[in-house]
């Protein structure tokens, strides 16, 4: 009974990783290998160090501006506070939808608004509120010391979310650049690699062919 010789298993990632990093530092004798399998192993590794040095930084920036921004979120919840504004005006539904065609889609408009301080000190001004609010509507808002209406303090989870989200954009820049430039040094090494090939055919054919012999007879 006659057996069929099996196709040899590719490798493992594992080890093809272990034997182009050995290529690529010279430590893997190959003696078909020329200097450009060589030099294309050595991009492909400057290129995973590149991005595992990407993640890196991307990471520790995003951990460095959460908490560069979160002891101002902090401060800000413990300076500001929270009222409650009762609307004095607001305008009616014609107004709204002419302002609606005039003015662009916003949700929300500007009335006139009174609201006291946790000290009690009373104060009058102009709110943002939704468009459906009407007269003697109660809205929150928030305030500083000084009882002037301010922007509310940014919460620890809106923070990491920002954080994050700087450091995907920062490490997807860097990610395109490091393909970018590997995909730009691969096609410089194939062009290489093309010309030797092209010179060394020029060389050897005539020999390989035995035109060379002819020639010389000739």
């Amino acid at each position: 009974m006659s057996s069929t010789p099996r196709p040899a298993r590719p490798a493992s990632l594992p080890r093809r990783t272990g034997r182009r990093l050995r290529r690529a530092l010279g430590a893997r004798h190959e003696p078909l290998a020329r200097p450009v399998d060589r030099a294309r192993a050595r991009a492909w590794l400057s290129a995973v160090l590149g991005a595992v040095l990407a993640v890196a930084l991307a990471a520790g920036g995003a951990l460095l501006l959460y908490r560069s921004t979160a002891p101002q979120a902090a401060t800000d919840r413990v300076r500001l506070h929270q009222v409650d504004a009762v609307v004095r005006s607001a305008p009616d539904s014609a107004a709204l939808a002419t302002s609606r065609f005039a003015g662009g889609y916003s949700t929300r408009i500007d009335v006139d608004a009174a609201w006291t301080t946790p000290d009690g000190t009373p104060h009058l001004g102009t709110v943002q509120a939704p468009r459906s609010t009407v007269t003697g509507s109660h809205i929150p808002i928030w305030v500083d010391p000084d009882g002037d209406v301010s922007a509310p303090p940014a919460d620890r989870a809106a923070l990491a979310v920002s954080a994050a989200c700087t450091g995907a954009g920062a490490l997807f820049t860097a990610l395109a650049l490091l393909a970018l430039a590997l995909r730009l040094r691969l096609h410089a090494l194939d062009r290489r690699a093309q010309a030797a090939w092209t010179a060394d055919w020029a060389r050897l054919e005539p020999l390989w062919s035995g035109r060379a012999g002819h020639r010389h007879e000739d």
